[in-house]
């Protein structure tokens, strides 16, 4: 199952801890359609980053609103050409949550736009011409490729890439030599190894559950001072595998998460930030879901 599959099943339980406020979870991501068929980003312009998060919000809560004007919005970017990588790997992101047909020449295209940000090391980076792969750029190209129905070129040199990301306390940064992992990039790595089937390093799992403050929520660094939903998310993502790790963190989270719920129907990022998106009210139901199972 793909990345994009995966995170969509878990988000389709999160009506469950919503109830009666889901409807209007959904209606949010709906004022966040743009009238040329993007979702917005915070500056309120049609985004293929902020769309990805539209469309498998409203997919996960079983929204049946068309989205005809979002179809033919996608087909505006054809091969890609000119977009970076982030974006490259949303416009096939995209392209899979909506079921359209991806053709092998589009297939062979958005590819070799992909490869084009290949590193020397084996992985992935989003930066172009890098030496080294990022934990986030091998995850979304492994995510996009998955997306193309297609698995990437040598993919044990990005094993061999995430090697070089681990740090010291048994975690992974988002590049190399550093001391100290991130939240982000150590549950990136965790689902990366997850996908290859590769055994998650015990050290890394309990890294990533010390994260969570007891009042709920994972940093996204050690002594970050505040909590957010996005590390919050991807944490119990890469943590889904283990039930007991889960459990351990379950009722701080919920509380946390509760704490940023809005009652305009979306989640804020942080308890400093005030503006609702796309992006995080995804990550709500995405977290909310994992919750629901545990």
């Amino acid at each position: 199952m793909s990345f994009r599959l995966e995170m969509l099943q878990v988000a389709r339980l999160a009506p469950k801890l919503l109830g009666e406020s889901a409807p209007l979870v959904a209606d949010f991501f709906k004022s966040r359609l743009h009238p040329e068929g993007g979702f917005m980003d915070r500056g309120d312009k049609p985004d293929l980053y902020y769309s990805v998060f539209g469309i498998e919000g409203l997919i996960a809560l079983q929204d049946s609103t068309p989205l005809d004007a979002t179809r033919n919005w996608l087909r505006r970017f054809t091969s890609g050409e000119g977009l970076d990588f982030v974006h490259l790997c949303c416009l096939a992101r995209c392209l899979a949550g909506m079921n359209e047909v991806i053709s092998p020449a589009l297939k062979q295209d958005l590819t070799s736009r992909i490869e084009a940000y290949r590193t020397p090391d084996g992985g992935y980076h989003q930066a172009p011409s890098r030496k080294n792969g990022s934990a986030y750029g091998c995850l979304i190209a492994w995510g996009c490729y998955q997306d193309l129905g297609l698995l990437p070129p040598d993919p044990l040199n990005i094993a061999r890439c995430m090697d070089s990301l681990e740090t010291p306390d048994g975690a992974w940064s988002n590049e190399p030599g550093l001391s100290i992992g991130s939240t982000t990039a150590t549950s990136a790595m965790l689902s990366l190894y997850r996908h290859m089937q590769i055994p998650a390093p015990a050290a890394s799992v309990e890294w990533l559950v010390r994260q969570c403050l007891p009042v709920g929520g994972f940093l996204a660094v050690p002594g970050a001072p505040l909590p957010d939903l996005l590390s919050t998310a991807v944490a119990l993502h890469a943590l889904s595998n283990q039930a007991e790790a889960i459990v351990r963190v379950k009722e701080p989270c919920l509380d946390f998460i509760d704490s940023l719920w809005s009652a305009a129907g979306g989640f804020h990022g942080n308890w400093a930030d005030d503006i609702l998106d796309p992006e995080y009210t995804y990550y709500g139901l995405l977290a909310l879901g994992h919750l629901a199972l545990g």
